[in-house]
């Protein structure tokens, strides 16, 4: 359940607020998320996948519920300076007020023009019937897994024992291994902050911000989202891979991406740039995702039925493989009627291998 794209503008964005940050929750709770994620999305961190890897199936159930039906009651609704203190929050909050805020954001006013609409979406009249609870969802939200989503609906009307799964799988995790693979990753995220601090941001929009942070153009979805915002902040990963997240509270978006040196600023930590290159050459280093990329380069387009058939790959595989080439950059994507279709972004690849060359010409540390 995700919140629906703001509007498209036409005119210069008013003035953001940029920020790049090390967001201790919305970073720590990203590489929870992505558990749940492994099938889905190749190039993730190495934390993600061994963690996933030992995790009961029970466990990795739990935290698909927690991270896709209860989303919006862990979704943090503003900054936090450590992950402790937002699960200690967490923990003595009212459950009533996880559960609101999960409700507040599925009932925001996106689709309030539909004819009964607010009849539908008031709170009482959810929490009452979980059909009606699932047929708002798949009218007004998106498509859903309806086991997952009848377990939380469960939960809503069971405050203390939704307030009590959530907590303790959150601390269940974290003392379990994330604490110290955060503790491994921190210096290397506060390299990518500081060097991201570097750039002056106060001219640019949040589209021309995000080119600067990601170093290539962000797509219309992604210049939307950032346009339409007060504040933009920028969170350094080191577990997303080629892949953006986003979290939205009132006029404030956070933007989860693979940390990264900036181009413009001097290189510093050898391990911020070698974080980078791994995440992108790690796209390349698969004979499928190779194949594509020939096959591309052979064409001006092609359509990912068109992929699937010529290569003789699964709808699973060639959805994987293409997510991962599209979010390292090295195709691009565009809609044709309602396909997909992709061509191959050749300056992408060459600046790759520039940054390795870069890397190789950093003095050795």
């Amino acid at each position: 359940m995700s919140p629906a794209l703001a509007s498209d503008f036409l005119t210069r964005p008013r003035a953001t607020e940029i920020a790049v940050a090390l967001e201790p929750a919305h970073n720590v709770l990203t590489s929870m998320l992505l558990i749940s994620m492994v099938d889905q999305l190749s190039g993730l961190g190495d934390w993600v996948n061994r963690t996933a890897a030992r995790m009961s199936a029970a466990d990795l159930q739990r935290n698909r519920l927690i991270f896709e039906g209860l989303y919006f009651a862990v979704l943090p609704d503003r900054r936090w300076p450590s992950f402790t203190a937002y699960l200690e929050d967490l923990e003595h909050a009212h459950p009533a007020v996880l559960r609101d805020r999960l409700l507040r954001q599925i009932t925001r006013p996106n689709a309030s023009d539909k004819p009964g609409y607010a009849e539908r979406a008031r709170p009482e009249a959810l929490l009452a019937d979980v059909e009606n609870y699932l047929d708002f969802l798949r009218t007004y939200m998106c498509a859903i897994d309806e086991p997952i989503e009848r377990e939380t609906h469960a939960l809503l009307n069971d405050l203390p024992a939704m307030q009590r799964l959530i907590v303790t799988h959150l601390r269940e995790l974290w003392q379990g291994g994330l604490a110290a693979e955060w503790e491994r990753v921190v210096p290397m995220l506060h390299d990518a902050v500081g060097a991201f601090q570097q750039i002056d941001f106060s001219r640019k929009t949040g589209a021309e911000a995000m080119q600067l942070v990601l170093g290539r153009e962000p797509d219309e979805k992604w210049q939307r989202l950032v346009g339409e915002a007060r504040q933009v902040i920028f969170v350094p990963s080191a577990h997303i891979g080629p892949y953006l997240r986003k979290c939205m509270a009132d006029q404030t978006i956070w933007v989860v991406f693979g940390a990264r040196q900036p181009e413009s600023v001097p290189a510093g930590g050898s391990a911020l740039s070698r974080s980078d290159l791994l995440v992108r050459l790690g796209a390349l280093t698969d004979d499928t995702r190779l194949r594509i990329l020939a096959l591309l380069s052979q064409h001006d387009e092609l359509c990912a039925q068109d992929i699937m058939t010529m290569l003789d790959l699964t709808q699973s595989a060639t959805s994987r493989h293409l997510r991962q080439l599209s979010a390292s950059g090295y195709i691009t994507e565009r809609r044709r009627d309602i396909a997909k279709c992709y061509a191959l972004n050749r300056e992408r690849i060459g600046d790759t291998f520039q940054a390795l060359e870069r890397f190789l010409a950093q003095p050795s540390s």
